[in-house]
């Protein structure tokens, strides 16, 4: 009976852990939360569109937060409805205030989500 309780409690903690909300980062902060999993809310200050597309999703399109090239300290990458392209995107988020989760990476130009499904990208609603 003793360990059934325990697997019981133990199985709760992992269900729980799971639907937990992700912690809010700083976009600043970012580069110290790699490899977790956030809400990184901030303004969308630069665009880049790819010149080259991704099978399935169309040209990545890059939106630097809080802090423009040459020294970006957070962006995101999103993708453009198949009918709007990379236009629609941009026009979705640029010069906005944005909240993003997901995943932190980073590669050498920063750190980053990779937002391949728009859900995980919200506009503050002031900014709309």
């Amino acid at each position: 009976m003793k360990s059934l309780l325990l697997s019981i409690v133990g199985c709760s903690a992992l269900a729980l852990a799971q639907n937990a909300t992700p912690a809010k980062v700083d976009p600043a902060d970012a580069k110290n939360h790699i490899g977790e999993t956030a809400v990184v809310c901030g303004k969308v200050v630069d665009v880049k569109v790819s010149k080259y597309g991704i099978a399935g999703h169309g040209k990545p399109v890059q939106f630097d937060v809080d802090q423009p090239d040459p020294n970006p300290v957070f962006y995101f990458v999103a993708f453009g409805s198949q009918e709007g392209g990379p236009d629609e995107v941009v026009a979705a988020y640029n010069g906005k205030r944005v909240c993003v989760t997901g995943k932190i990476n980073q590669i050498s130009t920063g750190p980053f989500i990779m937002a391949a499904d728009r859900a995980q990208v919200k506009v503050d609603a002031a900014t709309k």
